[in-house]
């Protein structure tokens, strides 16, 4: 019987795929650049369309001074719940909307939507607006199964439990504005996660991420008196590079999850003195430390603070601030996601036609605060095999409609399965 619904939730989005990739087109219209950060203007145009499918869209700002404090300028989350009989669980299928800005090198619109020899050209076309569409459509060839949308349509499958899509927009600044809002406010508490990902393998964990601020003060003084100075680059100097000499360290820590390698440490901003004539009297330096799945987030944050302490000490006069910027805590392989994991493998397979592999992956997402919530969780979506294919975060990203079309196909069995009555 499986198999016969299956087929029919393959047919009905083979049926609307054109649709799909006109709403996914509609979504990279709308820019949401992060910084500056102002997404409510976005949640407002998916709220509309999906408002037009029918789908009954809950809208959750986030409270300006919030917004504003995490530097950005508005926030608005959205939330479908969609209900079936009772005795089911709840699964949530997670993307979010806030991108990082187009920047240089593009041969196509960044925010046009295009769509050349098959694939659609676009900021957020592959991270993750995308999975607007795949989970939207997912959830649409679901309803087509089981009637509500159907006016006078009897249901081909009784399903139990339900379909929530959180379409939230803080990925970019850590999070904690987006799932982490809807979970911290009792908004939401699923039992199952899918959250925007690729296609050809089901991330099972990730990374953790610990920023610092570090600003070096010295004295700045005329560059034809050093003397009377104290140069804070030249112990910014000194600190950059015990930094990167204690990668040679974090080399030597190996994670045990495929696809994660080990730690590292990366300087990712430097900003400092004021004219080539001044001796600097400040620096600041912008650090983030990758955490692999197996190492303590507390235990990592005061291992890098000692270092920094250690080396600035050495030198005379320089004073030092850290400010902690973001600690994203890692997310660890979990045992209570194998039916979703398994779901997915098997439908994938059978949609693409070769075997989908669990893996890690070294980026840090919102799924660890479902996963710290105790939310069983995988990452799995529209993409290709890599980043790199998709051109994420540079210029002429892309997505491969395609694997959209198959994507649709293997999340929407999956829902079938695990609501299978």
């Amino acid at each position: 019987m499986n198999d016969a619904l299956h087929a029919r939730l393959d047919a009905w989005i083979a049926a609307h795929f054109d649709e799909q990739v006109r709403f996914l087109q509609a979504l990279v219209r709308v820019p949401t650049d992060t910084p500056p950060g102002d997404n409510a203007p976005h949640a407002e145009k998916t709220l509309e369309l999906l408002a037009a499918m029918g789908l009954a869209v809950e809208r959750h700002p986030v409270p300006a001074d919030a917004v504003r404090a995490q530097g950005m300028t508005s926030i608005t989350n959205l939330i479908v719940r969609r209900r079936f009989a009772d005795g089911g669980p709840t699964i949530a299928l997670n993307a979010h909307g806030d991108v990082v800005p187009p920047g240089e090198g593009w041969t196509h619109d960044p925010y046009g939507g295009e769509v050349v020899d098959g694939a659609l050209y676009g900021r957020a076309s592959a991270v993750s607006k995308s999975d607007f569409a795949t989970y939207t459509f997912a959830l649409r060839a679901l309803e087509a199964l089981g009637g509500p949308l159907v006016p006078g349509g009897q249901p081909l499958a009784r399903l139990r439990g339900a379909v929530e899509l959180h379409f939230t927009y803080d990925e970019e600044f850590g999070g904690e504005l987006g799932p982490g809002w809807l979970l911290n406010n009792g908004l939401t508490r699923p039992d199952y996660l899918i959250a925007a990902g690729f296609s050809y393998q089901v991330v099972t964990a990730h990374n953790g991420c610990l920023q610092l601020e570090v600003t070096l003060h010295g004295l700045a003084s005329h560059a034809a008196y050093p003397h009377t100075g104290v140069d804070a680059l030249q112990a910014a100097t000194r600190l950059l590079a015990a930094l990167y000499a204690h990668n040679d360290v974090l080399k030597t820590r190996r994670s045990q999850v495929e696809g994660i390698t080990h730690p590292y440490l990366n300087v990712g901003r430097i900003e400092g003195g004021s004219n080539t004539n001044v001796v600097p009297g400040k620096v600041v330096l912008r650090l983030d430390r990758r955490m692999i799945p197996e190492e303590d987030a507390a235990a990592v944050e005061a291992e890098v603070r000692q270092l920094i302490e250690s080396t600035v000490a050495q030198c005379p006069g320089v004073r030092i601030e850290i400010r902690r910027l973001l600690l994203a805590q890692a997310l660890k392989p979990q045992t209570t996601n194998a039916p979703l994991v398994q779901a997915l493998q098997r439908h994938g397979q059978a949609v693409f036609g070769e075997p989908i592999p669990t893996s890690g992956t070294p980026l840090y997402t919102d799924v660890r605060l479902y996963g710290a919530a105790g939310v069983a969780a995988v990452i799995y979506g529209a993409g290709p095999r890599t980043v790199l294919e998709s051109n994420a975060k540079r210029a002429d990203e892309h997505l491969v409609l395609e694997d959209l079309r198959r994507a649709t196909k293997v999340v929407a069995r999956t829902l079938l399965d695990l609501l299978r009555a």
